[in-house]
């Protein structure tokens, strides 16, 4: 749910550090409310990741990451 976001990012921030040896430079998102707290910002702000935000409504800002999706949930149907 939204209520989750922020916790779901840190764990999944943590993932990637631990089995990827890479760290998160950027993220982009559409500017909805989970990712726009205080909190959000300053734990982003504190790991030196830059917080891009998409323009409303323009979903082709996002197009890369919205065929991605589409992608993993079309292999999920498939399994």
């Amino acid at each position: 749910s939204k209520d989750e976001a922020f916790d779901v990012f840190k764990r999944f921030k943590a993932l990637v550090e631990n089995q990827c040896s890479k760290r998160i430079k950027i993220l982009k998102t559409d500017g909805g409310d989970e990712y726009t707290s205080r909190r959000f910002e300053s734990f982003c702000e504190e790991n030196g990741i830059e917080h891009e935000v998409t323009t409303p409504y323009t979903p082709q800002h996002n197009g890369l990451a919205e065929r991605r999706n589409r992608t993993i949930l079309d292999m999920a149907r498939c399994m």
